[in-house]
């Protein structure tokens, strides 16, 4: 399962807008030497369709029609997936994972979705999901010139002031799309390419009459659970339907992939389109040793710690919602733990090095000016001094997720007076932030506060000021970081209402409170505070400064290497390709005997076990193609992709990548990466077989279902 980077979301943004104003690992590969441009990958824009590098690739030649066809067919699932037009009535694919949330939400009274799965068997039965939309991409034009020009008024001013001409560029930017012709009355939004290299305008149709039309049970969505996640051989049936409405009637459109269920040969071109999250290919080495050595690692000891305390919180509360969560921690934990064996990989980091030589080399010849060719020796100078201050930037930084209610709370409450006293234009905002700590559950906050302890005592130190407070009891005597937390929680002030009423009218006495969590936040707080904001302004300086590397990228390579993702439509190229793993041969697809072959070895156990209505097969179904893979470049957003071949018919449908695609957060190397798909066929076969969809059958290939040929 594909994830968007989660990292920004770990932080504690709130905090800083308001204060603001070892060696690696040896590889056994033998790619040490290679490395060059295409490591950036294949997500190419439809600002610059890669029309010459498909002919000499493929001896495939798309006129403009193929580019806009597809790209209209194409459609953003609310604001983190990928999904398609797959009918001529407006019936839109994506992926069982995207739909999940959505989908589940329009659930009925004794109705549970998730065991049962869904299908409306007549139009009438198709359910709207509120607050659900899709967005058809119908307007693009190019505003680099502009953004730029906005910011080199201002380059000679803090880096603060150029980021800041750049957000007013953009806002007037859209205010006067806003009222042209063509593009008033759609959802508009600036584009960021190559770091800054180039910038574009989008216009999208949006729909918000979206119904569930089809979504098959949990364990066919997530077949295999996290186990399975980001491995080969698959057997997960990852798809939903969706239907747009039109004033109320379903939307009629031309711009729509026909199902192809005979699916995929060996060795031919297969295109994604959809909206890749985030890639960080354009980043430096020092930049890529800093991921390695600190950041990394600390987001995945984070990850598996509030995990864990998730998953033992909902052995008894048997929460839907946290159990969403808890999938999606274990999905991210799995994908930062791909990136981080990738960054620990010598080979790798040796590419990234011979690129970045390349890059420079190419750069010093074509005689840009002097500090741009400084771009690299300043991020790795900016990279150092974050280097210093990670620490308690990182370690001391207050959140529920890091260290439960009631001590960010504790940590927002030393500051309150302070924020009050020293900007009083934010007093209304600092004062939202007083809102009493909601503790749903006092083991859950326990157990994130001990994480927090546990993890600032092995990156801190036991002679750290903070640590030792936190560690030593009232008898001066050293304590486990659990019975430390036992202790805080115990004695803190900071559940009784009166003294939360009097804090928050009488600010001050927070700083001569002798309440034990105020102690504590009093030490460690000043010192997140002080690291933040100097992380800001390094973090504001190093993205003026990968702006500026974008826009050598762009005078060196122009459009022969595509950029960074950033949730903007894409098509990128690859094969059906075999690979070889763990000493065998991975096929380039799996049938249902598969599925059935993993259900049986697990003995029917979660989460292999299957429902009722797939225990007895029809014979037919059982050599059905289910899933399979390509050499395609893919990352967390391209959830919900189509797959499509030369005529642009749906042949597959994108849900995850393999294990040894994860180091794609930051280099693409085909080699071994492989997008894995749900295969058309199989979609039609377990409609026609299981579910007895045939309404939906009909729809898709247009006329009653047979069985499904696989393509040697």
């Amino acid at each position: 399962m594909r994830c968007i980077n989660l990292r920004t979301t770990l932080m504690a943004s709130a905090f800083l807008a308001l204060l603001s104003g070892s060696s690696p690992a040896q590889s056994t590969s033998d790619t040490t030497s290679k490395g060059g441009p295409l490591d950036l990958g294949k997500m190419w824009t439809f600002d610059n369709p890669p029309k010459d590098y498909f002919q000499k690739t493929y001896n495939f030649t798309p006129d403009e029609k193929w580019f806009d066809e597809t790209r209209l067919a194409s459609l953003r699932f609310a604001d983190y997936c990928s999904a398609s037009f797959v009918s001529a009535n407006g019936l839109v694919m994506t992926n069982h994972h995207c739909a999940r949330e959505s989908g589940t939400g329009v659930t009925r009274k004794g109705e549970d979705l998730n065991a049962t799965g869904f299908f409306a068997k007549t139009a009438a039965e198709e359910r709207k999901v509120d607050g659900l939309f899709v967005d058809q991409l119908v307007k693009i034009e190019d505003i680099t010139k502009r953004i730029q020009d906005a910011m080199a008024g201002a380059a000679s001013q803090p880096e603060q002031a150029q980021l800041q001409a750049r957000e007013e560029a953009f806002t007037a930017v859209k205010q006067e799309y806003g009222q042209k012709a063509g593009w008033k009355g759609l959802e508009l939004q600036t584009i960021t390419f190559y770091n800054g290299g180039r910038y574009s305008i989008y216009g999208f149709k949006r729909y918000t009459d979206v119904r569930l039309v089809f979504m098959p049970e949990l364990q066919l969505g997530f077949f295999g659970g996290d186990y399975d996640n980001f491995t080969y051989p698959r057997y997960a049936l990852d798809c939903s339907f969706f239907r747009v409405y039109d004033n109320g009637k379903p939307l009629q459109t031309t711009h729509f992939f026909k199902f192809n269920p005979n699916g995929v040969r060996d060795g031919e071109p297969i295109f994604v389109i959809g909206n890749p999250g985030h890639t960080e290919r354009l980043k430096t080495v020092a930049e890529l040793e800093f991921d390695r050595d600190l950041q990394t690692p600390a987001t995945i000891q984070l990850l598996k710690n509030r995990s864990a305390a998730l998953q033992a919180y909902n052995a008894t509360a048997k929460n839907d919602s946290v159990l969403n969560e808890i999938f999606s921690y274990e999905n991210s934990l799995k994908a930062y733990g791909g990136q981080l064996e990738g960054l620990r990989d010598a080979s790798l980091l040796a590419r990234k090095a011979v690129f970045e030589n390349q890059f420079k080399a190419a750069a010093k010849a074509k005689n840009l000016p002097a500090d741009q060719l400084r771009t690299w020796d300043e991020i790795a100078t900016s990279t150092a001094q974050l280097r210093a201050i990670f620490k308690d930037a990182n370690y001391l930084a207050p959140s529920e997720r890091t260290m439960g209610e009631l001590m960010t709370f504790a940590n927002v409450a030393t500051q309150f007076s302070e924020l009050l006293a020293s900007r009083p234009q934010d007093a209304e905002r600092a004062r939202s932030l007083m809102v009493a700590p909601e503790v749903t559950d006092m083991g859950l906050e326990e157990a994130y506060l001990a994480a927090h302890l546990t993890e600032a005592q092995a990156a801190l130190g036991n002679d750290d000021p903070y640590v030792k407070a936190a560690l030593t009891g009232p008898d001066g005597k050293s304590r486990s970081p659990k019975e430390a937390t036992a202790y805080l929680v115990k004695n803190t002030k900071l559940t009784d209402p009166a003294f939360l009423k009097e804090l928050s009218t009488r600010p001050n006495i927070a700083s001569s409170s002798n309440d034990p969590m105020l102690a504590l936040a009093k030490i460690g707080f000043p010192r997140y505070v002080t690291a933040a904001r100097q992380a800001r302004q390094l973090t504001q300086r190093q993205e003026v400064l990968r702006g500026q590397l974008g826009r050598m990228l762009y005078d060196v390579y122009g459009t022969a290497v595509p950029p960074d993702a950033t949730f903007s439509l894409r098509i990128n190229d690859g094969v059906v390709q075999s690979y070889n793993y763990n000493g065998t041969k991975a096929p380039i697809l799996t049938t249902f005997a598969g599925l059935y072959d993993r259900n049986y070895s697990f003995a029917n156990k979660a989460p292999w076990d299957l429902p009722a209505r797939w225990k007895n097969p029809p014979m037919e179904l059982l050599k059905q193609p289910m899933c399979f893979i390509s050499t395609n470049d893919i990352i967390g957003g391209n959830s919900g992709s189509p797959m499509i071949n030369k005529n642009r018919e749906a042949v597959g449908l994108a849900f995850d990548g393999n294990m040894e695609s994860l180091p794609g957060e930051f280099i693409f190397v085909p080699d071994l990466n492989r997008t894995i798909s749900v295969h058309t066929g199989g979609i039609i076969a377990a409609m026609r077989y299981i579910y007895k969809a045939d309404r939906l059958v009909n729809e898709l290939i247009g006329a009653p279902a047979k069985p499904v040929s696989v393509k040697k």
